[in-house]
């Protein structure tokens, strides 16, 4: 059995600001002329003191600077970030430290900063790699635009990823295999592949509402989702997890700590974490909007609400719902820890074994994974597992 120590200790720092705001995105992400990065910088640095005196003697597997866009932060910043964790907490040998952003000419010029910084990982949002659907899609840069960014990723950093949307307008399975292999072209050993979801609150719902944006069918969707699986594991990125591929040994390492359930601090506008202490788990979020955060942590010295125990019904809730995405998935002992008695997964058990037998789950000794079937319909299985 793992415990959470054992799934790593992780760092988020959210970076709220953004160019503009692309019309599917429903994060945490904001648009402003000015912003002041010593300010941002100092508040950062002092929320991070606030978890770490809390956290003293933890071994930091990894660090993940995400948004929002990270990469319009100052390399000063992301190098500030950085020496303040090292000071307090004890980093792993190997660890892993990951900047977002976006494949524009002007955040690329930050790259060799970045990694004089620390920074030994990039993630770029591609997107897509033809100029119509980016268009579509708001982004602000061009195809020649991403595949430069890649090439000087892949000059400048020892690991790089990026991210491609999927089921977008007028999307085919011919014309996404084609895309798929140029991405194959450019890829290291780590491509993230999403499908595109039209969420409340952004741009695309209303023209979808009013039929003026029009996504592939459900049918169409799921041979999208197929065709990638097969592309990709055939080029040696099988998926890890259900969206995320990479060859072996290439992971995301911070993405693991939360797939795996272990602990993690979030600090800037919006973040959130989860923290065992004194044999408690607990979940910890900030203050969404940026200047309220800002103001906060002048004040307070950190922007969190007041935090919440997760009792050990939803802590296994949580760790069933997150091991299940990874192809690994979910170790029974450590999910016994976190809930205690409150549920039994005998494969004997009427609903475990109805999925079983229904082809979407599997159990190999003590591990219960999902089928590549199972991930396709991921929340309607963990709906019927945990109910």
């Amino acid at each position: 059995m793992t415990t959470a120590a054992d799934r790593g200790f992780a760092l988020y720092v959210h970076w709220p600001f953004c160019l503009s705001k692309c019309p599917y995105c429903d994060f945490n992400s904001h648009v402003r002329d000015r912003i002041d990065q010593p300010a941002w910088r100092d508040a950062l640095l002092a929320e991070l003191d606030h978890f770490a005196s809390e956290t003293q003697g933890r071994r930091l597997t990894s660090i993940f600077f995400g948004g929002g866009t990270p990469s319009l932060m100052a390399p000063g910043t992301v190098a500030a970030i950085l020496d303040r964790a090292a000071a307090r907490w004890d980093l792993d040998g190997s660890i892993e430290v990951t900047l977002e952003g976006n494949p524009t000419s002007v955040e690329g010029q930050r790259f060799a900063g970045y990694r004089a910084a620390g920074v030994n990982r990039v993630s770029l949002g591609v997107q897509a790699l033809n100029d119509a659907d980016l268009r579509v899609l708001g982004r602000g840069h061009t195809a020649e635009e991403a595949m430069a960014a890649l090439r000087l990723a892949a000059a400048t950093f020892p690991r790089y990823s990026f991210d491609l949307i999927y089921a977008r307008p007028r999307q085919s399975e011919a014309a996404w295999r084609a895309e798929l292999g140029r991405a194959l072209g450019l890829a290291g050993g780590h491509l993230s592949v999403y499908q595109l979801t039209i969420e409340p609150g952004t741009a695309f719902h209303p023209l979808a509402a009013r039929g003026d944006l029009v996504v592939p069918d459900d049918d169409t969707q799921a041979a999208l989702y197929e065709a990638t699986q097969e592309v990709l594991d055939a080029a040696g990125l099988p998926a890890y997890e259900v969206s995320n591929h990479a060859r072996p040994g290439e992971a995301c390492r911070h993405n693991l700590t939360y797939w795996r359930y272990g602990d993690y601090v979030g600090i800037g506008p919006g973040a959130h974490g989860r923290l065992t202490l004194d044999g408690r788990k607990w979940a910890t979020r900030t203050h969404r909007a940026p200047e309220a955060w800002l103001d906060r942590v002048a004040r307070r010295g950190h922007g969190e609400h007041p935090r919440e125990s997760i009792d050990p019904g939803l802590r296994w809730r949580e760790m069933l719902m997150m091991g299940l995405r990874l192809a690994e998935g979910v170790d029974l002992d450590s999910l016994a820890a976190e809930g205690g008695n409150a549920m039994d997964l005998d494969p004997d058990g009427v609903r475990l074994g109805r999925l079983i037998d229904g082809g979407f789950l599997v159990r190999r000794g003590r591990r219960l994974a999902a089928t590549a079937q199972g991930r396709l319909r991921l929340n309607a299985v963990i709906a019927a597992l945990a109910a």
